[in-house]
């Protein structure tokens, strides 16, 4: 028995060194992402809808941060956030040349589960993922202002897939809208937090030309915004009154100074950030939060 244990010790840290690459930590809001269409219908007994949910966690992480991981190497061995099951992996040299390979052995099973679910459209959806991650990657937005912001709409995707996949409405505009916003607003907090290893690394962010200040000025923004998407298009005051206040708080900050957050605000924040997806999935799920009032 100890010999066969130790035999599976290399799997087992293979395994794990791949899940850490998925971010476990960013699980949880892109299963919130792709709940949000199914606002009070009772899709828990199908098959397509855990289908779903299991590939917009770990497969699907691989394929969004395996690949942002492959051509990052030199800025992640410099940051201090990286290594850890939120902010994602640090991976080798050896496992960098194999995870194309095994990305795409992860997406295939899933790619032709779902062409046999909801029919050839789903190549469409597969191709828009790949283009949204090589404009990203391969093209390089992540190093052009603007360019590395906007990409981050391709996450509404999620609603595309669940609506496909499940049958159901597409989500209505405002909520994409929303959603599309907070996948931005989410990029430029974490490009805030990586501003020196990226201006070290010569990359040209958004949060790089616009330094401290300004970039926590775009988050004030980005928030009002999405405060008053969900004020008048959902008559959800608890949203907006926490969008408002997380304005606020960057505005004050702002005016503080422009000053950086250590790593273990980072990780906290991070961690209640979970805790609040995880409390009100089904929350938002029963009452339909994001349905048009």
């Amino acid at each position: 028995m100890p010999g066969a244990l130790n035999r599976l010790r290399p799997l087992l840290r293979s395994v794990l060194a791949l899940v850490k690459v998925s971010r476990p930590g960013f699980w949880p809001t892109t299963l919130w992402f792709f709940i949000l269409p199914f606002a009070g219908l009772h899709m828990f007994g199908t098959p397509a809808f855990w289908l779903g949910a299991t590939y917009v966690c770990f497969p699907l992480g691989l394929l969004l941060y395996g690949w942002n991981d492959i051509g990052d190497a030199q800025t992640d061995a410099e940051n201090p956030r990286k290594d850890s099951w939120i902010f994602g992996a640090r991976p080798g040299e050896t496992l960098r040349r194999r995870l194309p390979w095994i990305i795409a052995a992860v997406q295939l099973p899933f790619l032709v589960a779902f062409v046999a679910v909801a029919g050839v459209k789903m190549l469409g959806w597969f191709a828009a993922v790949l283009l949204t991650n090589a404009t990203y990657n391969n093209l390089g937005f992540k190093a052009r202002p603007v360019l590395d912001v906007l990409n981050q709409a391709g996450y509404v995707l999620v609603f595309v897939l669940a609506s496909w996949l499940c049958d159901v409405p597409q989500l209505n505009p405002a909520a994409v809208a929303f959603s599309a916003l907070f996948a931005m607003l989410s990029h430029v907090f974490g490009q805030l937090m990586d501003l020196d290893q990226d201006r070290d690394a010569g990359r040209r962010s958004t949060a790089v030309v616009l330094g401290t200040r300004w970039t926590k000025l775009l988050l004030v923004a980005i928030l009002a915004v999405e405060a008053g998407i969900a004020w008048r298009w959902f008559s959800s005051w608890y949203v907006a009154g926490f969008m408002g206040a997380a304005a606020v708080f960057f505005a004050l900050d702002a005016l503080a100074g422009p000053t950086r957050y250590p790593v273990s605000f980072t990780k906290v924040f991070f961690v209640g950030w979970n805790l609040v997806v995880l409390t009100t999935m089904h929350f938002v799920w029963r009452l339909g939060v994001f349905q048009l009032s």
